[in-house]
């Protein structure tokens, strides 16, 4: 086989398809945000960016950068190795005790990536766990997916939210057999909350476990900042908590809290977590000082959802066609690649705005749309020139609109 030949091809008819990812390069700079400046083969240009996951600005918030650079002055940059070999940092173990706390939870870790939390702790408990089944909802993140997949555990997949479906499947799998529902409390790609509370009394019934991801909601939902189950009141009764700091909290990494036995299982077991580089402490102070502003002050958090209203509604009034109302996500539907990478590049060069395409496989072919994320850094002059810019595109590239 010609390996270098075959992969060429696959690349090209991945561009065919219109699928290809490019990427911007972007200097996000914290006096500009939520503008930025793209580098590129025509030299510098501003942008104002609204694909960002950083939705309470917290990745430049003088709070987080003076954590930043306190503790790089005073412990330096990296950790020194995996912490099986050079420890805890003092950050490191600060952070996972105000996790807990915050969950309500007797025990939180940390990892690198939210995605290696979520690949390490499924991985692991399907594991350890002999006979264990997952109840996964169709639409959970890759790394949910291959976690899941990885474990070697029986796997169920339900419809989208459908807690019907859940309940099919769990009535139909053996009463003794432990279980665990893995669900995502907000859908990224669809802007949807799960049905936290149903899915919650279906655990009970049937006597599985919860486990939900709140990477998406955490920091901007719930009088704390915890997460979408704390703004319906319903934490205390998730088994297992996921969440990240690189979305709400403005910085990199991600967590577990939940149960002593099934976090102290995962940090016994996982192979990505024993065997990975811990974060670097000042990445985790920053993570921190993120977490304890946010448990306190809702400022951030207001302005977030302030802006998604005018949003929501200005997109409403031009009759453009948005997947979901139900939270900060406003996914734009396109439903093709082709136009869809040409609204994010007239919007680029003709307006300045920023929105990368999400074409398949991230999502299905037919649903390519524009991601749209507002934040607590845009101002209302910054949502009056999205919608007019999109509104001029959208005609320009004769797209369908809603009906009246």
């Amino acid at each position: 086989m010609d390996i270098l030949g075959k992969l060429a091809n696959d690349l090209e008819l991945v561009r065919a398809q219109g699928r290809y990812r490019e990427y911007l390069n972007l200097e996000r700079r914290v006096d500009l945000a939520p503008g930025a400046i793209a580098h590129g083969e025509d030299g510098p240009s501003d942008l104002v960016v609204w694909c960002s996951n950083d939705y309470l600005s917290m990745s430049h918030h003088p709070v987080v950068l003076s954590a930043v650079v306190e503790a790089v002055e005073r412990v330096g940059l990296g950790t020194g190795g995996a912490r099986s070999i050079s420890g805890n940092s003092i950050y490191h173990q600060q952070l996972e005790t105000e996790l807990a706390d915050l969950y309500g939870k007797p025990k939180a870790l940390l990892f690198s990536t939210g995605f290696t939390a979520n690949d390490s702790a499924l991985s692991a408990l399907g594991a350890r766990l002999p006979g264990l089944i997952y109840f996964s909802d169709e639409l959970n993140h890759a790394s949910i997916i291959r976690g899941v997949r990885t474990s070697g555990a029986v796997k169920r997949i339900f419809r989208h939210n459908d807690t019907g479906h859940l309940r099919e499947l769990l009535a139909a799998a053996d009463p003794a057999a432990p279980k665990i529902i893995v669900f995502e409390s907000l859908y990224s790609m669809e802007g949807d909350f799960a049905p936290i509370e149903e899915i919650i009394a279906l655990a009970a019934e049937f006597g599985a476990l919860t486990y939900v991801d709140e990477v998406h909601a955490a920091g901007s939902y719930g009088a704390t900042g915890s997460g979408y189950a704390e703004e319906l009141g319903l934490a205390d009764q998730i088994t297992v908590f996921h969440g990240g700091f690189g979305k709400g909290y403005g910085g990199a990494g991600g967590y577990l809290a939940g149960p002593v036995e099934i976090v102290d299982t995962v940090r016994s077991f996982a192979v990505p977590f024993v065997f990975s580089t811990s974060s670097p402490a000042p990445v985790v102070a920053g993570a921190l000082a993120s977490v304890r502003y946010l448990r306190d002050n809702a400022d951030q958090r207001e302005v977030l959802h302030a802006r998604c209203r005018q949003l929501r509604e200005a997109l409403a009034e031009l009759r453009i066609p948005v997947l979901s109302q139900d939270s900060h996500i406003l996914p734009v539907l396109v439903g093709d690649p082709h136009k869809n990478k040409e609204v994010s590049a007239r919007l680029r060069r003709d307006h300045q705005i920023y929105v990368q395409p999400v074409n398949a496989p991230t999502v299905p072919a037919g649903t390519e749309r524009l991601r749209v994320t507002p934040t607590s850094r845009h101002t209302e002059d910054d949502v009056v020139a999205f919608g007019k810019a999109i509104d001029q595109v959208w005609s320009s590239v004769d797209l369908p609109r809603l009906p009246r």
